[in-house]
This record gives structure tokens, C-alpha cells and sequence, in this order.
């Protein structure tokens, strides 16, 4: 596990971008009261999702306005069709916290690499 951030540093409905060994992570506080976890980029422009809008359990892309679904990294709209990483995520004792392999790296629960 690596600590990432603490929860108060993700208010609720917001979203910051960490560098995890190289790899950019989007970690989201959903709507919802939920922490998620998704690569910070979107599968169809290759932008940022850390500079996009949170709504429940989405993340919308601020360029073209595809919504992920922070759960499975599904698209819910065009012009985005490929989903995109998404990691575990795991709060503990006031911190967020992300499973990583031997390589150092997250590993996308959702079998999606990038």
C-alpha cells in the first residue's frame, strides 16, 4: 500500500491528481461521500480527468465532456468508448490509500491497462 494524500485534502466533490511512480492517478471525492481512484487521463483525448467536474460517482472529462464511472472506468457517453483504469482505493485512519505490485505502481481493479 502507499498513502496518497489525507481525506481532508480531497474535499467532497472534488478531484486531485498524484503522481504514484510516474503514473498519474486522479483521486476523486465523489458526490456520494465516496473515494475513488482512476488514471488521470482520458481514453479519448488523452487530457487531464483530474481537471474535470465530479458528480456521484462520475468524473466528466472538461474537454469534450465524456463521464467515466469511478467505480468501473465505464464511459456513459461519447465521444469517449474505451473506460479507463480504475484503482482500489482504501481510507484509513484519516488517509487514502492505494494497493500497489511489485513494481511499484497501482494495479487497475478493473483489468484496464493504459
Amino acid at each position: 500500500m502507499i498513502r496518497i494524500c489525507a481525506t481532508e485534502d480531497v474535499p467532497k466533490g472534488t478531484v486531485i491528481s498524484a503522481d504514484v511512480d510516474g503514473l498519474q492517478v486522479a483521486v476523486v471525492h465523489g458526490t456520494d461521500g465516496e473515494f475513488y481512484a482512476v488514471h488521470d487521463e482520458c481514453s479519448h483525448a488523452s487530457v487531464a480527468l483530474s481537471e474535470g467536474e465530479v458528480e456521484g460517482c462520475t468524473l466528466e472529462c472538461w474537454l469534450h465532456g465524456s463521464r467515466f464511472d469511478l467505480r468501473t472506468g465505464e464511459p456513459s457517453g461519447l465521444p469517449a468508448t474505451e473506460p479507463v483504469p480504475v484503482y482500489a482505493v482504501e481510507v484509513r485512519d484519516g488517509d487514502i490509500y492505494l494497493p500497489v505490485g511489485a513494481d511499484g505502481r497501482p494495479t487497475p481493479s478493473n483489468g484496464v491497462t493504459r
